[in-house]
């Protein structure tokens, strides 16, 4: 069922105060993979439940009309993007990818899907990562077809990449049913250490296929989502067990991604202070301009977290005053804010350091 759709990592990546994103000097492509909190529109083009393709999805959009954004506007990467001095990738689906468009990068993202091949069963027809990085590979066939090999090697070089998955693995994995496979195959910390152990290959199979400056998203606050506050919080607390699932999860990814960066002997992927960006968050969401962390903009039930954002479900006047637009994804103001800290955020939030500084840094690798 598609209201199952609990892709919460982008706290992952916190929030500041600031709301205009900051503009990176050089524009370069942009390539991103994960599931829903960066898909542009990937699952349109798929028989699947887990879809944003109506309305009021992209209702503060110029069109004020679905883009298959699970958000009331931008979300994470067309905000990198903007940064990047460059247009919005298009979804690598999209019959639009082609020709000059293929030199601003693509987007591979499929809402519903994990690290995990298991992950998100549910929703059928996605776009599993091991999928989404055979489409990267026929990608590059495609652009050396229109720059030729050496200049297609470069430009990849030179990219920005950003994935954003592992919150599926948890909430439509691990905790969608009591005693779902793999609880009953793991404990808690031992599925932790598994799951980080997959995305350290689908982190080495990016850089194998040329990924040099890599932005890198965990899980965040998933018993904080209004979803989670709706169906197993009646008083409002973030739920402890999706909490410490959490809090096992982010620090292992950190310290994976450092070990990666010692291996290849550069900065090349860069991570999150997952914990201290989350605590920030929850507990003070008039710090950060809005009204509420708990209610969602769109949806139903207790604090809007119940069911799907439809055109019957409640809709609040001001997007702009709630963190989360639908039961469990950002709204469009907090995407903003999310990748304003991205750029500039200190190392209290980014690790090893923020995205202004890995794109500053020449970490061309010969491969």
């Amino acid at each position: 069922m598609a209201s199952s759709i609990v892709l919460v990592s982008w706290m992952v990546l916190g929030l500041v105060m600031a709301t205009s994103t900051s503009q990176v000097e050089a524009a370069r492509a942009f390539f991103v993979f994960g599931d829903s909190l960066v898909d542009n529109g990937n699952n349109n083009f798929l028989v699947t439940t887990a879809r944003a393709d109506s309305p009021p999805y992209g209702i503060d959009t110029p069109s004020r009309r679905p883009t298959g954004r699970f958000s009331n506007g931008k979300n994470i990467p067309d905000f990198i993007s903007e940064a990047l001095g460059s247009v919005p990738t298009l979804p690598y689906l999209s019959p639009e990818l082609k020709g000059d468009r293929l030199l601003v990068g693509a987007n591979f993202a499929s809402a519903g899907i994990g690290i995990l091949n298991d992950t998100g069963v549910q929703f059928i027809n996605i776009i599993r990562m091991y999928k989404q990085l055979k489409y990267f590979e026929q990608y590059q066939a495609r652009l050396a077809d229109l720059v030729g090999y050496d200049e297609t090697q470069r430009i990849v070089n030179d990219a920005l990449v950003l994935i954003t998955v592992s919150g599926n693995d948890f909430v439509n994995n691990y905790y969608l049913v009591p005693f779902s496979p793999r609880s009953r195959q793991f404990s808690l910390p031992d599925y932790v250490r598994y799951l980080i152990s997959e995305y350290r290959k689908l982190l080495m199979r990016l850089y194998d296929l040329g990924a040099r400056k890599v932005l890198v998203t965990g899980t965040g606050p998933m018993g904080c989502v209004p979803a989670e506050l709706a169906m197993r919080s009646p008083t409002g607390q973030c739920a402890p067990e999706l909490q410490r699932a959490a809090g096992l999860y982010n620090p292992q990814l950190v310290d994976m991604i450092n070990e990666l960066n010692d291996q290849y002997g550069a900065t090349i992927f860069i991570a999150a202070n997952t914990r201290q960006q989350t605590d920030d968050f929850i507990n003070d969401p008039a710090a950060y301009g809005f009204t509420t962390s708990k209610v969602a903009c769109c949806g139903q039930g207790p604090y809007n977290g119940l069911g799907l954002c439809t055109v019957v479900s409640n809709l609040c006047p001001n997007r702009d005053e709630y963190a989360f637009w639908d039961p469990f994804h950002p709204s469009e103001r907090a995407n903003g804010i999310i990748v304003n800290m991205i750029l500039s955020g200190s190392t209290n939030y980014m690790k090893p350091m923020n995205l202004s500084s890995l794109l500053a840094l020449d970490t061309k690798i010969r491969t």
